[in-house]
């Protein structure tokens, strides 16, 4: 069996769209959905920009599919939890196509810059081509991370590592990367943050601002596992 991970832009889907307006909030489902009617809940959490978040969920909330969003945090915060109720028959859901499949796949998608992050679980008779293509036809866009044997993970820690780090903007990641191999962490570091935006080709408030963004996430990530680590 291969653990597969797909990036998947889910067009015309209030996720996908709005999230695409909003690069530096990340939404990420956090419970399994409940209801047995249309209306459907569950609970999300959202994370990022504490001066962004309220804006991104006014929009995000005046979608047509989503009936009702209520804040169970605070949400001038870098992290919300949000309780969403949602019209399943207006809510084309990946899950679901995947379900149709017959394919097994880990619950807890992450969405990011507009992109979902879906890990799949395929047994060897299944393709990986035929199911990127019949998410395709449907009118999304699919783009393959990576795709290894079960057999080859035997690092829990990595894999929690991988998830973490696909929140991460491409661009967050891609300055986040240029620091750490440039030394700027390091106790008599030779780079600045207008080193660093020379080398991406942006200018260095927004080279500042993308490196902020993952330090914050990063941080968030780490007090998090501190917190709960045993003494």
């Amino acid at each position: 069996m291969r653990e597969v991970t797909l990036l998947i832009r889910h067009h015309d889907t209030p996720e996908s769209d709005v999230s695409a307006n909003y690069p530096d909030v990340t939404l990420r489902s956090r419970s399994s959905m409940t209801g047995r009617t249309s209306n459907r809940k569950r609970i999300i959490e959202v994370s990022g920009d504490p001066e962004v978040i309220p804006e991104f969920l006014d929009e995000f909330g005046d979608a047509s599919p989503v009936l009702d969003l209520e804040p169970l945090s605070p949400v001038g915060r870098s992290r919300t939890y949000v309780a969403m109720t949602y019209d399943a028959y207006q809510w084309d859901s990946i899950s679901e196509r995947l379900s149709d499949m017959e394919v097994y796949y880990r619950n807890g998608t992450t969405i990011t810059a507009g992109w979902e992050r879906w890990t799949l679980y395929l047994e060897d008779h299944e393709s990986i081509g035929d199911i990127r293509a019949s998410l395709e036809a449907a009118g999304n866009e699919t783009e393959l991370v990576r795709a290894v044997e079960l057999s080859e993970l035997d690092a829990p820690a990595q894999l929690d590592m991988f998830d973490f780090v696909q929140e991460l903007t491409p661009r967050q990641r891609e300055v986040l990367t240029l620091a750490i191999s440039e030394g700027y962490y390091q106790r008599n570091r030779g780079t600045s943050v207008e080193d660093l935006a020379d080398k991406v080709g942006v200018a260095s408030t927004t080279a500042w601002e993308h490196l902020k963004r993952a330090e914050e996430k990063v941080m968030d990530e780490l007090y998090d596992y501190l917190r709960s680590a045993p003494e």
